[in-house]
């Protein structure tokens, strides 16, 4: 197989002669081997598994996204990605880096909710004037 993981800005891998895949969605986990049929699924953040013939497991953690599974092809839409060898480091780095970047989207979110709310306000002030 081959497995193309793709960041919104640029390619995170792209990985040929794959034997597995590995996914973590909310479902649970799934694998894929080259003669799965095809399928889409949605990820969450975790570790995403995989093994190149003959080689050791390489791990992936990736934040929410899709996976596409076409053939011999393998894409994965992620909006983050940090690769590397050591699991604890990577499960820890899943739990902090990615909770951080959830926390700090609610804020940007409701600061946005309070403009909003302000700009109606003003709208509808300025209306009834």
């Amino acid at each position: 197989m081959n497995l193309k993981i793709f960041l919104p800005y640029k390619i995170f891998a792209d990985v040929e002669d794959v034997s597995s895949v590995v996914v973590e969605t909310s479902a649970g986990s799934y694998g894929f081997l080259p003669q799965r049929l095809d399928c889409v699924a949605a990820l969450v953040p975790g570790i995403l598994t995989y093994k190149i013939q003959n080689e050791k497991e390489m791990y992936v953690a990736v934040d929410e996204g899709v996976m596409v599974k076409a053939g011999a092809d393998v894409l994965v839409s992620v909006r983050n990605a940090f690769g590397g060898t050591d699991l604890g480091k990577l499960g820890e780095l899943v739990k902090s880096e990615f909770k951080n970047q959830n926390e700090a989207e609610f804020e940007v979110k409701s600061v946005v909710a309070k403009l909003e709310v302000g700009f109606i306000y003003s709208f509808d002030k300025f209306r009834n004037q």
